[in-house]
């Protein structure tokens, strides 16, 4: 025991005052920084939506790079009645990963060479997919354009079979 137990008493009570004085502390750190560490979060979970995004735009590129080997003259529905839905590498392409994040209906397909007319097999047919991509973060979304970024999966096949 100590010899002045008021002074024990003393020392106990400032202690306590230490340590609410120090829990307040943290939490008004805790309130400063509660937004950024939201900002963050949301940018990381941003970064991840893009990259599911990006990939499912890249496998529908490579589905309709691999239709438009097999079938070069049907791109699109309107390039002729044997290219209606499903026979098309437009549909195949928007129906590779029917489900997620991806809105279909916001894609964009363009095919390289515009004339097909002259291909033969062994030329590079190429599908792009576009996709305008939603930035959720609040910070991020005024500094780019109309809070979209542009994204852009390209596939190359070698034509595979010429139907005449």
């Amino acid at each position: 025991m100590s010899r002045h137990p008021i002074r024990s008493l003393q020392q106990r009570l400032q202690e306590r005052t230490l340590v609410s004085d120090q829990g307040g502390q943290s939490l008004v750190e805790f309130a400063l920084m509660m937004p950024v560490l939201l900002i963050m979060l949301m940018g990381a979970l941003d970064v991840g939506r893009m990259y599911f995004t990006f990939i499912a735009i890249q496998n529908a590129a490579g589905e309709g790079a691999l239709y438009a080997a097999i079938n070069p003259t049907c791109i699109h529905p309107a390039d002729g009645p044997a290219c209606a839905d499903p026979n098309n590498a437009e549909y195949r392409a928007t129906h590779e990963s029917p489900a997620g994040g991806v809105d279909w209906r916001r894609v964009t397909i363009g095919v390289e060479p515009a004339d097909r007319s002259d291909l033969r097999e062994g030329d590079p047919i190429t599908i792009f997919v576009h996709y305008d991509y939603d930035i959720l973060t609040p910070v991020i979304s005024p500094l780019v354009e109309e809070g979209q970024l542009r994204l852009t999966a390209r596939a190359v096949q070698n034509v595979i079979d010429l139907k005449e």
